[in-house]
């Protein structure tokens, strides 16, 4: 029990320094994990079929909507679903691996958007992040379950964006692009269609963006937003040093809890040898107690084990002489 203490011990704090030190990638997927958690949390004990039930997030991701919708595979093919938040799902969507019912996971991120999807250098985001995965329906209590691969094998599926910038912010001459985000974070631009929409045929994360050499805007104005930095009264170059010196702090921080990390290893793998040492000695002496035990006798002022029995007489050499 106390070897299960210190593992468990030790992999609680590898899972505690870890989600600082990921990458956006791990960091996205991750989110996607706990997002689909509170969605699946939305439906009431006995959900209907085709109803739309939204979501709550924790207090720390204020500013991230998510909902969940329940539908068959077959209606799903043959009917689509007219309207789901921003996503239009066409007659022909279907998934890879076939389930009887499956839930279509949505995601608006809001002011978040930035931080967990990185764009290529002199691009912005117009739009917040709006995601559509697809998961296996038949446990609504169950947690990290794998995306299923939906696809739209007719027209495509549409998203409408209700929340866009003002066209006034885009710089004189830039056209908006559609950007969609797979789940390996590989990036995809295509043309913004009539009305703030895209298309897309696949599952994955989507935004409109437009390249820029502006400070980023806020995606939308009208939504919480994060906490700003403090402002700082002195110069531009105060600032930058001030940035690299939270950098630095940021890599000594990652090196020494590595190297806190090794240690840790280390006294756990000196422990776990030494417990099985002491176990080992344990059932040595467990096995000398069960045996048969030596009768003793006394020589001199000591004490010595002695054999009760001969087992071979001795023979005088004399005795065989005729």
């Amino acid at each position: 029990m106390g070897l299960l203490t210190g593992v468990q011990m030790f992999l609680l704090i590898w899972l505690l320094w870890l989600p600082a030190h990921t990458s956006s990638l791990s960091s996205a997927r991750a989110l996607d994990a706990l997002l689909q958690h509170y969605a699946y949390r939305s439906f009431v004990p006995r959900p209907r079929t085709g109803v739309v039930y939204d979501g709550q997030v924790p207090s720390n991701l204020t500013g991230i909507k998510v909902a969940g919708l329940r539908l068959r595979s077959g209606s799903l093919r043959t009917r689509g679903f007219q309207m789901y938040k921003e996503f239009q799902l066409p007659v022909g969507v279907v998934e890879e691996r076939y389930v009887e019912r499956l839930v279509f996971v949505y995601h608006n991120l809001g002011n978040w958007s930035s931080l967990y999807y990185s764009l290529p250098a002199g691009y912005v985001f117009l739009a917040p992040i709006l995601g559509l995965l697809a998961y296996d329906a038949s446990n609504l209590s169950a947690t990290n379950l794998p995306e299923l691969d939906i696809r739209a094998s007719g027209h495509p599926i549409s998203i409408r964006f209700s929340e866009v910038m003002a066209k006034t912010t885009v710089p004189h001459g830039l056209v908006p692009k559609c950007v969609s985000f797979d789940l390996q974070g590989l990036l995809n631009f295509s043309d913004v269609l009539l009305d703030n929409t895209c298309a897309a045929f696949r599952e994955g994360h989507f935004s409109i963006v437009v390249e820029s050499t502006a400070p980023s805007p806020a995606p939308v104005p009208s939504m919480a937003v994060l906490p700003p930095p403090a402002a700082g009264g002195g110069k531009g170059s105060q600032g930058g040093k001030k940035d690299n010196s939270k950098q630095i702090w940021i890599i000594v921080g990652s090196l020494l809890g590595g190297l806190a990390l090794l240690v840790l290893l280390g006294l756990l793998v000196i422990w776990m040898l030494k417990f099985k040492t002491r176990k080992k000695m344990q059932q040595m002496e467990k096995a000398a107690e069960v045996g048969e035990a030596l009768h003793m006798t006394r020589v001199g002022s000591t004490k010595a084990p002695a054999a009760t029995v001969t087992r071979t007489q001795p023979t005088i050499e004399t005795e065989y002489l005729p």
